[in-house]
This record gives C-alpha cells, structure tokens and sequence, in this order.
C-alpha cells in the first residue's frame, strides 16, 4: 500500500497543467450529460482534444483512436441533440433501448473490441509498446458502444461507461497517468448517478 501511494503522489506532482484542463473539462462534461444539458458537447470536445494530443505524445494510441472516436461523436451528437421538430420541440428523448437494440450494441461492441485488440497486437511491439491489448481494447470497446449510445440519448449509455471506467481506473494508474486515473474513478460516481437520473428520466417521457 505504501508503495501504491508513493507512486500516487509521484504521479499526481508530474500531472501537466494541459491535463489538469482536459480532467476538469471530462469531469464537467459528465455532469452536464446527466443533466441532459447540450454543453456536454462542447465542453467535452475541449477534453477529447486534449487527450489525443497527450495519448499521442504517451504514445497511447488505443486512448488516442477512443478521443478522436470522441470528437467524431461528439459533433454527431451535438447535431441530434440539437435537431426540434417543426413546432421547436426537441426530437430526440431519453429511452431505453428495445431488445434488438441491445443486440445491436453488443455486436457493435464485439466488433471494436476484436478490431482494437487486433490493432494493437500488431502495433505494440513497434509503434505502442505500452499498450496493454485486451486491458486497452476493453476500455476503447465500452467507450465507442457508450459514446454512440449517449448520441443517441439511450439509457444503457450509462452502463457501457461504468465499464469503461471501472476498465480505466487501473489502467492509467499502471501507465503513469495518475491524476487521469483519479479522474476515471470521478468519472464511475457520475456514470451510476447518471444512469439513476437517465432511468427516471426515460419514465416519464410519454410514448
């Protein structure tokens, strides 16, 4: 234990100003999804920015493809979440998923997580070596299915994002990144408030 917190604080002293921001952006952008508040989107390109450029840099290039992932869906779904009907009235609401749905996020984690897994693999002993395959695939895969799903204002969003965090809480920690993991474990308190708020939500949104 005393060896875990040395290399905490060790940790927490080298953290950059630049990932100082990104955390404080992620950690912002958490609370304005579970209050279904658009700002989601903008402040959370802020964090996905700055991640690519730190992931790049750390030669952390299974974090760095999910941070672009981010910034792609982001602007996705800002435009969604923006989109009103004729009379004004936002289009999109949140709900659970039906049981094809489900399937269909299952499948589409699968395929990303053999994908990056795959990836990897081949890059690791070249171009990644401090990547962890199946550690780094699970935690990408659970991001691109929660990121999609968020999108799209389902519910299960929530789930797939408790996974990522509670994949990504130890997984920075071993890398170095100490004040990110720090943030991850934030991250898993907003992720199961979220899902709770997200679930009375979806109740009272009419057919």
């Amino acid at each position: 234990m005393q060896e875990i917190w040395n290399q905490f604080w060790q940790g927490l002293s080298q953290t950059t100003w630049l990932e100082a921001i990104a955390v404080v952006a992620g950690i912002a952008s958490v609370y304005y999804s579970r209050k279904e508040n658009i700002l989601v989107y903008p402040v959370g390109l802020v964090n996905t920015v700055i991640y690519i450029y730190l992931s790049l840099k750390g030669q952390l290039f299974g974090e760095a493809s999910v941070n672009l992932y981010y910034t792609i869906m982001s602007i996705y779904g800002w435009a969604l979440w923006l989109k009103k009907d004729e009379q004004h009235h936002t289009i999109l609401h949140i709900s659970f998923s039906s049981r094809k749905q489900w399937l269909q996020q299952i499948g589409f984690f699968l395929f990303s997580y053999v994908l990056i897994f795959s990836a990897l693999n081949y890059l690791k002993k070249e171009f990644a070596p401090g990547a962890i395959p199946s550690a780094d695939a699970f935690a990408s895969a659970s991001a691109f299915t929660g990121m999609w799903l968020m999108a799209r204002k389902k519910v299960e969003s929530w789930w797939w994002w408790i996974a990522t965090n509670i994949a990504s809480i130890p997984l920075y920690f071993v890398k170095g990144y100490v004040f990110t993991s720090v943030y991850y474990f934030i991250l898993l308190i907003l992720a199961i408030s979220g899902l709770i708020e997200w679930r009375r939500r979806a109740r009272i949104i009419p057919d």
